[in-house]
């Protein structure tokens, strides 16, 4: 923590990212658009290119959301056998509304969790660093 952190309160990441907030005020948004960060906040100025979820938000949803929805699509399929329609008006609704909506709150938690715990990219150390 930089003597600059320690003027802002102690922030839980999954609080403060599912909400789309700073990690480091809490107060300033994360975003500018549905999943596109913000450059900075608006509130205390942090800067917020050190984040990077990179396919983190997509892999959760896949894991967690995806994959129940389209199981149960095919489970539907083999016991009744319904219509291309059942597909069209109750699966894919399912798939999307369980895998669009947890998107944006799992980015933020990612991007609040990189600040909070200090993650950065490795880099070798030398000896006597």
């Amino acid at each position: 923590m930089t003597m600059h952190d320690a003027h802002y309160p102690h922030l839980e990441p999954w609080r403060i990212g599912i909400r789309g907030r700073c990690p480091r005020c809490g107060e300033g948004r994360l975003f500018d658009g549905f999943l596109k960060l913000a450059p900075k906040c608006e509130v205390c100025g942090l800067n917020y290119s050190f984040a990077d979820p990179a396919d983190g938000p997509a892999f959760f949803v896949i894991c967690f959301a995806c994959v129940p929805s389209v199981l149960f699509a095919v489970w539907a399929q083999v016991t009744f056998e319904p219509s291309m329609w059942f597909h069209a008006f109750v699966s894919v609704p399912i798939i999307l509304a369980t895998c669009i909506p947890p998107l944006r709150p799992l980015k933020g938690w990612l991007v609040a969790s990189q600040f909070y715990y200090k993650a950065a990219e490795g880099r070798l150390a030398r000896p006597g660093e």
